[in-house]
């Protein structure tokens, strides 16, 4: 016993203090991809490059979907100018599908895009409003937020970034945010996959299940907009498709800052608890 302890004082504390303050940035970490747009030709090379098949050129507009971007760097490779690079840019959640989507329009050296030092405008959480929504989270959901997490098809990849935020290192319940068994018990369905045809009843009778009004948050390429997996037989597609959803946090996996970022901007929009609405099976 007094090694133990003996260890956990040499070791000091290991949690992070994100997102009050910022953790510093590995420059390994693959992110945001960004255009320097004084070097694109328009060649097309990182079209044709990427497997995902979410970036397209028309004229000198070029398009990038975030939703399915599973950040391989792949464009980043393939470019003969270096004029795409991909940066450590995490805090890409966002409230709106439609903001996922970044527009480069090149011509004459000019990329023009709908974020902002790497986030969409307006969904950067500052530290002073971090701990404004930490008592939130406590005043309105009795102390806690509960979480169910559904995995509707995944590769398991980001269901290991959820399980990392209940260690000590992320310890999301210094947030008064917690991971419940029960859908009965949860303010918020955290679902993961891009939606098998073969667990699409069970997500609807998870939504079901939670009390109203529920918070539903897409994680993942996949559950955002499909992934690779897009068009297939088996899969209806992202989670949007089968639930209304709140927040999409893209990434493949997004990493656990990126996580609870977009947990915080759920409980933070301007519509942080939207009634349940009717949703087409197609």
């Amino acid at each position: 016993m007094l090694n133990v302890l003996r260890a956990g004082l040499r070791m000091g504390r290991v949690t992070t203090s994100y997102p009050a303050s910022r953790d510093p940035v590995n420059p390994a970490y693959r992110g945001r991809p960004a255009l320097e747009a004084s070097r694109c030709t328009c060649c097309s090379d990182c079209v044709t490059a990427c497997p995902a098949q979410v970036i397209s050129l028309v004229g000198s507009t070029l398009r990038l979907d975030l939703a399915g971007c599973i950040f391989c760097g792949l464009c980043e490779d393939a470019c003969p100018e270096d004029a795409i690079h991909l940066t450590p840019e995490f805090e890409l959640a966002a409230e709106n599908r439609a903001d996922l989507v970044e527009v480069w329009n090149v011509s004459g050296g000019q990329a023009v895009t709908p974020r902002q030092n790497g986030a969409v405008a307006g969904n950067v959480i500052p530290a002073t409003e971090a701990r404004r929504l930490n008592g939130r989270i406590r005043t309105l959901l009795a102390r806690s937020l509960h979480i169910r997490h559904m995995d509707a098809g995944s590769d398991n990849a980001c269901d290991w970034e959820i399980a990392a935020l209940l260690g000590p290192v992320y310890d999301v319940q210094r947030l008064g945010i917690d991971v419940v068994a029960s859908p009965r018990h949860a303010d918020m369905l955290l679902v993961t996959g891009p939606v098998t045809r073969h667990l699409e009843p069970a997500l609807r009778a998870t939504y079901e299940a939670m009390p109203r009004p529920g918070l539903v948050v897409a994680v993942g390429d996949e559950a955002c907009g499909g992934g690779v997996l897009k068009g297939s037989y088996a899969v209806a597609g992202g989670v949007d498709r089968v639930l209304p959803v709140d927040v999409y946090i893209p990434g493949s996996p997004p990493r656990p800052q990126a996580l609870i970022h977009g947990i915080l901007l759920a409980l933070g929009g301007t519509q942080p608890y939207r009634q349940p609405q009717t949703v087409g099976t197609e």
